[in-house]
């Protein structure tokens, strides 16, 4: 290992030469209190920017052991410590430094929730920070000295203000660590309490627009449970907290329109994930594996059951291992759901707004004019009970223009000027009045669940064809194959999409084997996530570039969408 007079040189002895030259940098320099280790240099000042970490001793950092002393504790420090590094950054990124990405630091950016990434890695011994950094170009010409005020001077300063323990805002990093041990507390209780979500009271759900996930700060009606739904928990450190617990089942959210409906159910989409302080949604607690499900038209499907729903289809096409690339808006979204049961769901979200007429109801006056001997379609009307008593999957749905799920439904929230309302009994009454009902389904099962097992050989590729790139937050190019993750409404993250890409690079190269299904596969990797950390996975060598965990589900969905997928026979 070098120290840091001797980079210094390095940079002096390089300036002016051509860009190729940073190449000698790279490589680990003590800095006294830390260790920079230069891993990757870019090959231009226009490509991507060059990797870096710095890795520091827990002593010298000097961070409390009871803030690091559990996962979810890691977690959030990371986090933490992410935003501290990136808020440090931004003080010290001003002006240009030369041509390209000259002098640009980076560093994963977070948003409103707390995920598990490889920006900061915490271990029993050091702390590490990856980041990136343009080196200074002057056309194609090395800035040594340039470079070497950014060693020197600028990137010390960050170490000190952003990763050392004694310069951060300790206060609001104890409140960061305390309040994810809240949400995870709320989120193990759930189940014991018979509940799928929970909404504290006070929440703000609004988001400030429709592109921006900050809390609508102007304006917002805080959330008020209704006297009964309202449950409460205590909390290990916010104490007695109250709010809406919705119950197993199948719960239908009504309302008018722009009546908050809409609102409440993304909330519940995002409350899969713990959400930092002043979020607004910071006690919006959902199951951990509750999936959002939509019609998706054009979708690619290879070999999915979905006999439950569809069935003696024109041409005799087989419903039980249904295969299309170009999907409808009935088939696709049949298929969304008995792919997310595949992967072992336990609530489905579901919008009436994004569905597909078809598959969700056939009323009365369609039901007497077209016979059900000429329908494919099962609806979902007929089978979200069934899949609640069979298989215990409760379904929380909204529903402005089908009053026919109130028979189906346990519990149904109104929505009125965004406060909720609990109507169930009213519906109830309704539900029995006289009119054009429905038949009902005369089947009272749901059908059954089958798991997939892939072929390896779709994954394993040589040369071009093997090459999996994530292109922003809902592409990842695999191959000559676009795998599109946009209806994958619950990837929150960019950097869960990196993660995705180098999670099925990974699978397809040492995991699948032609005899282990999806979720199978799933399961094993996340399971070695859990043992050896995210590293584990990477593709990069020293430094894992900006990943940050996805949920099973959003990895199996983007398998699942992979249009050279192929399915044992």
């Amino acid at each position: 290992m070098k120290n840091y007079g001797e980079l210094q040189k390095l940079l002096f002895s390089i300036d002016g030469r051509g860009y190729s030259a940073y190449k000698e940098i790279k490589g680990e320099y003590d800095f006294g209190k830390y260790i920079l280790s230069i891993d990757h240099v870019q090959a231009d000042p226009f490509a991507p920017p060059s990797k870096c970490r710095i890795i520091i001793s827990r002593k010298e950092a000097n961070f409390p052991d009871e803030l690091l002393d559990t996962k979810d504790k890691i977690i959030a420090s990371s986090d933490f410590l992410t935003r501290a590094f990136s808020d440090s950054i931004y003080r010290f990124n001003k002006g240009e430094r030369g041509t390209g990405k000259s002098g640009l630091l980076t560093i994963d950016r977070c948003g409103q929730e707390m995920l598990e990434r490889t920006s900061v890695l915490i271990n029993k011994n050091h702390i590490e920070v990856r980041f990136e950094i343009g080196l200074p170009a002057n056309g194609r010409r090395v800035l040594g000295k340039a470079a070497n005020h950014i060693f020197s001077d600028i990137l010390p300063q960050i170490v000190e203000d952003g990763v050392l323990y004694k310069n951060i805002d300790q206060k609001t990093m104890k409140k960061q660590v305390d309040l994810i041990l809240d949400q995870e507390y709320i989120r193990r209780q759930l189940d014991k309490k018979g509940l799928i979500a929970f909404i504290a009271n006070g929440s703000v759900l609004p988001r400030e627009s429709g592109i921006s996930d900050r809390p609508l700060l102007k304006g917002a009606i805080p959330f008020k449970s209704p006297d009964s739904f309202e449950i409460e928990f205590l909390l290990p450190n916010h104490g007695l907290i109250k709010g809406m617990g919705i119950p197993r089942g199948i719960t239908l959210i009504v309302g008018g329109g722009y009546h908050g409906k809409s609102t409440l159910l993304k909330a519940l989409e995002m409350g899969v994930y713990n959400h930092i302080s002043g979020d607004g949604r910071e006690f919006v607690i959902t199951r951990k594996d509750a999936v959002k499900i939509r019609a998706e038209d054009g979708r690619s499907v290879e070999k999915v059951n979905i006999s439950p729903f569809i069935n003696n289809l024109p041409n005799n096409k087989d419903t039980v291992k249904f295969s299309t690339d170009n999907a409808s808006g009935s088939t696709s979204q049949a298929t969304n759901v008995m792919e997310a049961l595949e992967a072992g769901t336990k609530l489905l979200l579901i919008d009436e707004d994004t569905s597909a007429t078809n598959f969700m109801i056939r009323d009365g006056r369609m039901q007497k004019l077209v016979s059900k001997d000429k329908e494919p379609i099962t609806p979902f009307i007929d089978k979200v009970r069934p899949l609640y008593k069979e298989y215990e999957v409760s379904t929380i749905l909204i529903v402005g223009g089908s009053g026919d799920y109130f028979d189906v439904a346990d519990q149904v929230i109104m929505m009125d000027e965004y406060v909720p309302k609990d109507v169930t009994v009213t519906a109830k009454n309704i539900a029995n009045t006289v009119g054009y009902e429905r038949e009902k389904a005369e089947e009272n099962n749901f059908g059954s669940i089958t798991s997939r097992v892939p072929l390896k050989s779709a994954f394993i590729k040589s040369g071009k064809e093997g090459r999996i790139k994530p292109k922003g937050h809902y592409t990842i190019l695999y191959g000559r194959s676009a795998i599109d993750l946009s209806s994958l409404e619950q990837l929150t993250d960019e950097s869960q999409t990196n993660c995705i890409a180098a999670m099925i690079d990974f699978l397809g190269k040492r995991v699948f084997d032609d005899n282990i299904s999806i979720s199978e596969a799933a399961d094993k990797l996340f399971k070695q996530i859990e043992n050896s950390g995210l590293d584990s996975i990477s593709p990069y060598t020293g430094h894992p570039g900006n990943l940050a965990l996805p949920r099973k589900h959003e990895l199996c969905g983007a398998i699942n969408r992979y249009r050279e997928l192929r399915i044992k026979a």
